[in-house]
């Protein structure tokens, strides 16, 4: 099992000099990935419910910095050389998928194919409606961006008629380094979400998911979906966040058929503690992982 860290873009984390600082040590202290999520837009008092906790508030503070995460890992993938970088999660529908095709080919082009572009639809109504983006039927708008990107990222002319989007006959360069593909995981932990997963992703970003069991339960209606679909389960990438998480879980996360156990964690103010502190995880977690 792969360790990932998912540290920066929010507060302290957005700091230059602590991305700088966090993605080294994280990459020489052998993690495998570093993530980084979006919010656009965030509101004092929202009315939508967050998914991922319990009294359906987020956590972060609308005061919060936060930065884009595309902007945010270039400054990741500068100051390193193999760690992995990707999304958690771009919230894909507010994005337009032409130029967010070219910016996730270019930052795959820049770090040498390390990008996993993970995506997801979002919940907030506030967000959405402040972009002029309709909420209604963004798991629809998702798909067929997704499937236009794919489009561009593969020919070198292409043409997609869709309901949400049209173009014809366009370059659009460059293209990902490995094979013109780009691994795209989707967030969310609803059965619909998993549903997206077993229809057209390349794998599952799992977020805030409460326990061992939580993830087993969630990876078995996956499967469940897979065969539905027609697809081999063992063709996805699948990595999780838990609410809590103790070394003694890496075992049965590995035999649910969990590939990255991600830490959610803040990193420090000082850019100079930033290695202590990876550190001090890396003590902790990489002898369960191996």
């Amino acid at each position: 099992m792969r360790l990932g860290l998912h540290a920066l873009g929010i507060g302290a984390g957005a700091q230059r000099s602590v991305i700088d600082a966090v993605a080294v040590a994280a990459e020489n202290s052998g993690f495998a990935t570093l993530w980084s999520g979006e919010h656009v837009v965030m509101v004092d008092r929202s009315a939508s419910r967050y998914p991922y906790a319990d009294d359906g508030r987020i956590a972060v503070p609308a005061v919060a910095d936060w930065l884009d995460p595309m902007i945010g890992l270039s400054f990741a993938a500068a100051a390193t050389h193999t760690i992995g970088l990707a999304t958690g999660v771009l919230l894909l529908p507010e994005h337009n998928p032409v130029l967010m095709a070219k910016q996730a080919a270019t930052l795959d082009l820049m770090s040498g194919g390390r990008l996993t572009l993970g995506v997801g639809i979002g919940w907030s109504r506030e967000e959405f409606d402040a972009l002029g983006i309709p909420f209604g039927r963004r798991g629809e708008r998702a798909a067929e961006y997704v499937a236009a990107m794919r489009m561009l990222w593969r020919d070198d002319v292409a043409s997609f008629d869709g309901e949400f989007v049209r173009f014809d006959s366009v370059r659009v360069n460059p293209k990902p380094p490995r094979d013109r593909r780009l691994p795209v995981v989707l967030g969310g932990n609803s059965d619909a979400a998993l549903r997206r997963v077993a229809a057209w992703g390349d794998g599952w970003y799992g977020f805030n998911l409460d326990g061992v069991d939580a993830v087993t339960e969630r990876i078995r209606t996956l499967h469940d979906l897979c065969r539905d679909a027609g697809r081999d389960p063992e063709e996805l990438r699948l990595a999780v966040a838990l609410r809590e998480v103790d070394p003694s879980d890496v075992e049965a996360l590995a035999d649910a058929g969990v590939d990255e156990l991600v830490l959610v964690e803040l990193p420090p103010d000082d850019p100079g503690a930033a290695a202590d502190w990876v550190a001090s995880l890396a003590r902790r977690w990489m002898p369960a992982v191996g």
